[in-house]
């Protein structure tokens, strides 16, 4: 008896077995019979993105690209988190952070596109072109025997062909002003430096100046050869500008600042969810602990460049003047993809010495109206008046006790407003819709050969001077669609002799002579000037000139002013 009850429980489990194995298959079938196709899997918002690919991949009517669908939907969905986050695609990952690499691998000329010809403007020295003789004024009509012009020539075109692996090679074919046939060169790729500092010179006997474009991996090396030329000079005092700087690497910002610090002063800290609050202090290695000093800044003024003006700030270490800075305090971690693509990642927020946060506030999923703020900043008079400004931030105290504000950017200790007196509607359109540049532009490339003979700014302006190139640019905008307005002229005259006379500076010179050109007449860098001779580059608690003696977030009238026109930057690339 025992024997075949012993045989019936053997095939217990397989009938068990047997009925959840069936069950599953019952339930399977009818689950898709009265459910239609729902995916058999839990569905975790992690998942349904990959499994709506696979559906629409599957069964959609059309034929569908989904690495396309993939790539259009990854900026959107960085776009959700913050303004900040982003992606960058593979074929442009190589080239995003060349600027602050130092370097890159190409031919090493500076050009321009103009009627869909590439126009050379200028010669980086030592580089490849250089050495078999390609010039400034030279224009670009074919690549590797294949012609290279008409609509197929754009910015992005230009760089893919004429970068490239070190050693390798490209033939390039020009066009030369006096010549009637084609020159041709092969040029062989080489390393070419980009160099993050802009101008270093002596402004006065004592005063230095240093103009900082990012923070890279090779500034800190080169801010130590500026201060080592301006050692030479005998510079006593210095004036660090970073108007137009739009940040870079944590890292470089740290040593720069290091090098103006006492010994465990709080630089910088960062903190997030996921990151636990890392702190960066000054070593006591800095050459420049005493050295006065004064930091330019302005609403383009952001992140890694924030950093160091608001750790010079809050350590009361010297002063910031200009305007407020762009107000961006979030850190990004770059991830890389297998197929070559990354995302930078927002995983922290920047905090100054002080505590406070200096990221401006944004709303999550509208990026258009972060991107606005500046023209917000505009429009309600900050550029022109600081009490206009609004910081809704908490309060903090520098190592006196000063107060500075949160939650919006570093405001200055001394404020100065933009000039805007000589503006007018006719000087904007010509500035806006590029006819200053492209006058300038041809004016040099039909002069070079008179213009080549100046090897300074100030000589070269004094022969730009008695050309009377304001009348021939109205000439020339007018038959470029932009009718004369002679009241308008005669009150922007001098905005238009600057334009047109640095522009041209620019493409005959170095970037450093056109810096120091437009200087002169710069009312920040004057006011700068101005505090140092005054001996007031240490902060003092009780400072009525400075930005504490006004609540920044007190709100006046709005300026109603014509829409911003913000002269365009010289848009030459390398290769």
């Amino acid at each position: 008896m025992s024997n075949n009850i012993n045989r019936q429980n053997r095939w217990v489990p397989l009938i068990i077995a047997v009925s959840v194995i069936v069950g599953i298959v019952i339930g399977t079938f009818f689950a898709n019979r009265f459910a239609g196709n729902r995916l058999n899997i839990i569905n975790t918002s992690s998942n349904k993105l990959n499994d709506l690919l696979h559906i629409i991949d599957d069964q959609y009517v059309d034929t569908v690209d989904i690495t396309s669908i993939v790539e259009q939907a990854m900026p959107k969905i960085l776009q959700e988190l913050d303004p900040h986050s982003s992606y960058i695609p593979a074929k442009d990952a190589q080239t995003a952070n060349e600027d602050l690499k130092g370097s890159f691998s190409g031919v090493g000329i500076q050009f321009v596109i103009r009627e869909d010809t590439v126009r050379v403007t200028g010669i980086i020295k030592g580089g490849p072109s250089e050495k078999v003789g390609i010039l400034a004024g030279d224009k670009i009509i074919s690549v590797d025997d294949e012609a290279y012009v008409g609509k197929i020539v754009t910015n992005e075109e230009t760089l893919h062909r004429l970068k490239g692996e070190k050693g390798t090679k490209v033939k390039i074919g020009v066009l030369r002003h006096g010549q009637n046939k084609p020159i041709s060169f092969t040029v062989v790729r080489g390393d070419i430096p980009l160099k993050s500092i802009d101008a270093t010179y002596m402004i006065n006997k004592e005063l230095g100046y240093i103009k900082i474009k990012n923070f890279g991996e090779t500034t800190y090396a080169e801010l130590l050869t500026s201060l080592a030329e301006l050692e030479v000079e005998g510079f006593r005092g210095l004036v660090v500008d970073l108007r137009g700087n739009g940040g870079g690497y944590l890292s470089a910002a740290i040593q720069m600042v290091n090098e103006f610090l006492p010994k465990n002063r709080l630089i910088v800290y960062t903190q997030g969810r996921r990151s636990h609050r890392e702190e960066y202090r000054s070593d006591g290695r800095g050459s420049y602990q005493d050295l006065p000093l004064i930091v330019l800044t302005d609403e383009t003024t952001a992140s890694a460049a924030e950093i160091f003006s608001g750790a010079i700030q809050d350590n009361d270490r010297g002063i910031i003047v200009g305007r407020r800075s762009f107000g961006k305090g979030l850190v990004q971690q770059p991830i890389e993809f297998s197929d070559g693509s990354c995302i930078h990642l927002t995983i922290a927020r920047y905090y100054t010495p002080s505590g406070r946060c200096i990221q401006k506030p944004y709303v999550k999923g509208q990026p258009e109206e972060y991107e606005m703020d500046l023209v917000t900043r505009y429009e309600r008079g900050e550029f022109f008046s600081q009490d206009s400004i609004h910081q809704t931030g908490e309060q903090y105290k520098t190592s006196i006790g000063r107060i500075v504000y949160g939650g919006g950017g570093i405001m200055p200790d001394y404020f100065v407003a933009e000039d805007t007196t000589s503006l007018t509607p006719y000087y904007s359109e010509c500035i806006s819709k590029g006819t200053v540049a492209q006058f300038c532009f041809e004016y040099t490339d039909n002069n070079r050969s008179q213009l080549s003979k100046f090897d300074n700014a100030a000589d070269l302006e004094k022969y730009l001077r008695r050309q009377g190139l304001v009348d021939k640019f109205v000439h020339y905008a007018d038959n470029h669609g932009i009718q004369r307005r002679n009241n308008m002229i005669l009150k922007s005259q001098h905005l238009f002799e600057q334009a047109i006379y640095g522009s041209i500076i620019y493409n005959m010179l170095e970037m450093s002579d056109y810096v120091q050109y437009l200087n002169r007449d710069d009312l920040t860098l004057q006011k700068a000037i101005q505090l140092y001779k005054a001996n007031q580059t240490k902060p003092i608690l009780d400072d009525k000139k400075g930005t504490q003696a006004t609540d920044p977030r007190k709100k006046k009238a709005a300026y109603h002013r014509a829409a911003p026109v913000f002269q365009p930057k010289h848009h030459t690339l390398t290769a």
